[in-house]
């Protein structure tokens, strides 16, 4: 693709397929651009759908190998807020709240932060899950590490499974030294998903056992 900038035509790869403000997938419309040395190119965008028509910055930098000036990210619009089930806030509100500031960070580029935070959300929803769980054990609880609760107090094999790699993962994001140096941020993210899913699946199953009682074995041999 091609733009013409001060009576030169620029190459550059793509536009973005989004859009920031509304995150609906388009094709956003040129309303103009800006080369030079430093900043390479920008382009002057233009949300197509007609709900949203928010501008915003498209921005392209050089890449090796290529003649083409290469995407390398979009200006802030909206930040966005992940989701979570009423099982999980029911557990811990807490997480949300310190998991969606994580992800605010992120998508401000604050990579460095970014990992600490969802490190200590989980902390949070894995404490709010054993103390639900666990109430006459509050006091040894809070004041143990995240380790010695998972090991002690998680009986669900996959959410301690799980819970300890996201540990371990999300302890690297607050030290010197990376042990998991092939993992980052982005499967940090993905094991708390995990984690999550199981916790929904487990209070799921409690609510289903709850709510179909074991029939007297005669019921229960009906066809």
């Amino acid at each position: 693709m091609n733009i013409t900038v001060d009576q030169y035509s620029r190459e550059f790869n793509k536009l973005p397929d989004f859009c920031p403000h509304c995150f609906i997938k388009q094709i956003p419309q040129i309303k103009g651009g800006v080369y030079n040395s430093k900043i390479n190119l920008n382009l002057f965008l233009i949300c197509s759908n007609e709900d949203c028509k928010k501008s915003f910055i498209a921005f392209y930098s050089k890449a090796q190998n290529s003649s083409a000036l290469q995407l390398s990210g979009v200006s802030i619009g909206n930040l966005q807020t992940k989701e979570f089930s009423s099982d999980i806030s029911s557990i811990s509100e807490k997480f949300i709240e310190i998991y969606n500031q994580a992800f605010f960070a992120e998508q401000n580029n604050l990579f460095e932060i970014t990992g600490v935070g969802y490190r200590k959300s989980l902390e949070f929803l894995i404490k709010d899950y054993c103390l639900k769980n666990n109430t006459s054990e509050s006091e040894k609880i809070l004041n143990m590490p995240i380790m010695q609760v998972i090991n002690s107090y998680v009986n669900d094999e996959r959410i301690k499974n799980i819970s300890k790699r996201a540990v371990w993962l999300g302890n690297d994001e607050t030290h010197y030294i990376r042990i998991w140096d092939n993992k980052d941020v982005t499967i940090l993210k993905t094991l708390i998903d995990l984690v999550v899913h199981w916790i929904e699946m487990e209070e799921m199953s409690k609510l289903m056992i709850i709510e179909m009682p074991e029939l007297p074995k005669k019921g229960n041999d009906k066809k």
